[in-house]
């Protein structure tokens, strides 16, 4: 569209012919279709289930309804709906509620239009100045998203109350011929969401007893969590009724998903990019954390476990990464199991716990978690240890690791501090019989570092199996024997090569 149009008459002349905002957004989203391109490109893991809903929501121009837990990308999805809109489109200069040069509302575009005629200014609305949102709160009020009357402007203009020009537009009629969406709207309180019955219905809006017609143009999008219906307000059901489509979101089926979601959404700062490496294997066992939190007798599943943990703890593995590396002064680093620890605080603050989470403790429920992880991801990558408990001691398969757990067996143990330098580190864990061999019999592609991360992730699956002892202590991680921490033997081991000595006294 020619957007140096800026009068009517000119507009008239180029053959223009308006469409209604749902009109528009089907035309458009059939023209992606057709020709194959991504209707919400970023959304990762609905192209089988949301976003085929959500496009045949907006073939049949219904208004929608996004119901999910907390961090399911509603807010996102009804973002996005705004790119399906025209780049622009004409509206009457000056007016707050975008009116049609051919169609107009309000009645200073009426009284405009008949003074000036085809002359009557014209100016062109982009498709990011269609979009309105309002997070429902409980003191929103009717004057907040439809209007009132406006003393100040009754007084300015030396009008009377019965004047159809004293009104002040709410943010609805101001996003007339464009999308709006509110957030959370059952925290609305019921009587509000009355005033919206007219304008999902009709289309039209009622200020103060004005006889105000305005059959509004707009894509109304509503999102709702459904712990809200119980634990803070509900839908009411005549406005339910009247959302013509109510599509149900979800969190990431499987990992691989997550982990998408999950890097494209951390904010990695380019200097990290250069100094600290994430293993695969860390990542999965970070998407882990939240897979276990959704099934936790602990966490309270009505709550939801937002994708925004496992973004906040990828983050956060990082940036433990790179403070070892700033304190030891090395160039670079990769993320241990160990550094794991540091993700604790994005676990804590966004679960939700049951009574019986309360009583074990936000910290202790993060740490199960991510022991939980780590046992359900390391029979992935080793023989699960459990299958040569059950086996008798005649079999034929021998147990791989036998000579690790009777390495600690001995009495020895290993201390890895957090911010132990990577020579250090290598040296702690080359220390341990036949840990190394395990790995290389398992991984013979691995290069040092990886060989090395996974020597680790063997001594906290073992831990994580109960077969040897693993005690977290403020900066420092604690392998030993189980049997001796069972006991109570107070067995040191610094990591630093004395631990055959602490044996023979034993």
């Amino acid at each position: 569209m020619d957007t140096s149009i800026k009068t009517l008459g000119e507009l008239k002349k180029s053959g223009y012919k308006p469409v209604s905002v749902k009109e528009e957004i089907r035309r458009n989203l059939i023209s992606r279709l057709r020709n194959k391109e991504t209707s919400f490109p970023g959304i990762i893991g609905y192209e089988d289930t949301v976003i085929p809903d959500t496009e045949r929501a907006l073939l049949s121009r219904h208004n929608i309804l996004f119901l999910g837990l907390r961090g399911q990308a509603k807010t996102r999805m009804a973002r996005q709906i705004v790119d399906l809109l025209d780049d622009y489109i004409p509206i009457v200069e000056g007016s707050e509620v975008n009116d049609d040069p051919f169609n107009p509302l309000s009645r200073y575009a009426r009284d405009l239009i008949a003074e000036k005629g085809d002359k009557t200014p014209i100016t062109w609305l982009p498709r990011s100045a269609r979009y309105g949102e309002k997070l429902a709160t409980p003191d929103v009020s009717v004057a907040d998203l439809v209007g009132d009357i406006d003393p100040i402007k009754a007084a300015n203009m030396k009008l009377s109350y019965a004047d159809e020009r004293v009104i002040h537009f709410g943010i609805i009629p101001r996003s007339n011929r464009g999308i709006f969406v509110i957030n959370e709207l059952p925290d609305l309180q019921a009587r509000i969401q009355v005033s919206l019955f007219n304008i999902l219905q009709e289309g039209d809006i009622q200020i103060r007893g004005f006889k105000v017609r305005m059959p509004l143009d707009i894509l109304f999008i509503f999102t709702a969590n459904p712990e809200d219906y119980t634990n803070r307000g509900s839908i009411v059901t005549p406005l339910k009724d009247r959302i013509e489509s109510q599509i149900i979101t979800h969190y990431p089926k499987n990992v691989e998903n997550s982990l998408l979601i999950t890097e494209q959404e951390a904010d990695i700062h380019d200097d990290q990019h250069g100094k600290v490496q994430i293993a695969d294997m860390v990542k999965r066992l970070i998407e882990q954390v939240a897979f276990e939190a959704r099934n936790s007798e602990y966490v309270d599943k009505k709550s939801g476990v937002s994708a925004r943990l496992t973004i906040a703890a990828y983050e956060n593995a990082v940036s433990a990464g790179e403070r070892r590396a700033i304190i030891n002064k090395e160039k670079e680093t990769h993320v241990r199991i160990a550094d794991l620890q540091a993700i604790i605080p994005a676990i804590t603050g966004k679960i939700e716990l049951v009574y019986e989470g309360e009583q074990e403790g936000p910290l202790q429920v993060a740490h199960n978690l991510l022991d939980k992880a780590v046992r359900t991801l390391f029979a992935s990558y080793f023989p699960n240890p459990d299958s040569f408990k059950k086996r008798k001691q005649g079999g034929q398969v021998e147990n791989p690791y036998r000579s690790v757990i009777q390495w600690f067996d001995k009495g020895n143990a290993l201390q890895l501090l957090q911010d132990i330098s990577d020579k250090q580190y290598e040296a702690s864990l080359n220390k341990i019989d036949g840990l190394r061999d395990l790995v290389k019999a398992r991984f013979p592609q691995a290069n040092s570092r990886e060989t090395l991360l996974m020597m680790e992730f063997v001594l906290h699956g073992l831990a994580s199996y109960s077969l040897i002892s693993k005690k977290i202590v403020e900066n420092e991680t604690r392998f030993s024997d189980l049997l001796g921490t069972m006991m109570n033997f107070n067995i040191e081991g610094n990591g630093d090569g004395d631990a055959d000595e602490e044996d023979d006294s034993l």
